[in-house]
């Protein structure tokens, strides 16, 4: 894709256009691309200051080091962003299902990786940090530089302050804060098939005590139901179910896949990564399913996956990109330099 080609999604006028707009049917088993931001102009966010201890917020650094070291041997960084995603994302599979990985205070809100055990949303997070860690900085590679990556895709606008309110909480604000950043192009108003969703938001301040930190800190309940109105009132489109086959011709490896629920209380109920397999696009997730095995796996193409519920009404597609590279890749190109004319 041409990475000269923005796509600025301004405004629901042109939400709207792009959902009736008439699509060329595809043969089977084709794919059609749809051009994204890149990323590139767009400045990093520096990592903010270490609140708590690294074994707190990092479990996992073995599998971490073998991850890294298998993609510096087989050169991932010189694959494009989806493909690079897709090979952290099968390195994953068969990690275990856990839930609340993220809860690991009572006041101090941190970026946290948990490799050894994760739930449907750091999962994909998880591949996508390794992924673009592999091309914004140069190696060795450390557990900071991925806790860096989380927390430019988990954080409103990049930042972590040490508040519980600085994370997003819902899919839907990451995928729009994102895009605005210039990190990901939500591409679902460009499906064919789209429509618009409405939903009323407050899961977080109805069931406040399944959270550890609004359970410790009340005081948050107020402003978080704040944030979940905000949420309600953003343009979120979907594709139905019923259009799902129709549009797999359009998905990369990579891309993530939000399944809408037919919930009127949430848009969203689950979340993973597409994969394309013999000219379908499948489903690659963490899974709290018992007869799935309660773990990271690939499943069955989107379109059956959706139909394998009533409770899933169809699918939100983000597309992440690239970071643009650190100014470290200069410094180490030219401490490269040096090493070679000093020997010659």
């Amino acid at each position: 894709m041409n990475g000269k080609k923005w796509l600025l999604i301004l405004g629901g006028l042109w939400l709207a256009g792009a959902a009736h707009a008439q699509q060329p049917s595809l043969p089977m088993g084709t794919t059609r691309t749809i051009g994204v931001a890149t990323g590139s102009g767009r400045s990093v966010t520096p990592p903010s200051a270490p609140r708590l201890p690294m074994a707190t917020v990092f479990k996992g650094e073995a599998r971490f080091f073998a991850i890294v070291a298998k993609a510096e041997r087989e050169n991932w960084r010189s694959l494009p962003l989806a493909q690079r995603t897709m090979r952290v994302g099968r390195e994953l599979v068969g990690t275990r299902y856990v839930n609340y990985s993220l809860e690991v205070d009572d006041r101090i809100e941190s970026p946290v990786v948990n490799l050894t055990g994760m739930d449907c949303w750091t999962y994909y997070e998880n591949a996508l940090a390794i992924a673009r860690m592999l091309r914004f900085k140069p190696g060795p590679y450390q557990p900071q530089d991925m806790l860096h990556m989380i927390e430019l895709e988990r954080y409103r606008h990049g930042v972590c302050t040490g508040s519980y309110l600085s994370r997003m909480h819902q899919l839907e604000e990451v995928f729009d804060n994102n895009q605005r950043r210039g990190l990901a192009s939500n591409i679902t108003a460009r499906l064919p098939g789209a429509v618009r969703l409405s939903r009323d938001i407050h899961e977080m301040t109805v069931a406040w005590k399944s959270y550890r930190y609004l359970r410790c800190n009340p005081s948050l309940i107020e402003p978080m139901g704040r944030i979940e109105a905000r949420v309600s009132r953003l343009p979120v489109m979907h594709i139905p179910k019923a259009k799902v086959r129709a549009v797999e011709a359009y998905l990369q490896d990579g891309d993530i896949c939000a399944i809408t629920t037919t919930d009127q209380n949430a848009y969203t109920s689950h979340v993973g990564l597409i994969t394309r397999i013999r000219g379908r696009a499948y489903f690659c997730h963490a899974t709290s399913d018992h007869d799935k095995g309660r773990m990271v796996t690939i499943d069955r193409p989107i379109t059956e996956y959706l139909d394998g519920s009533g409770s899933h009404a169809g699918i939100i597609i983000c597309r992440p990109c690239d970071l643009p590279p650190s100014p470290l890749w200069q410094q180490s190109i030219a401490g490269q330099n040096g090493k070679k004319g000093g020997g010659s």
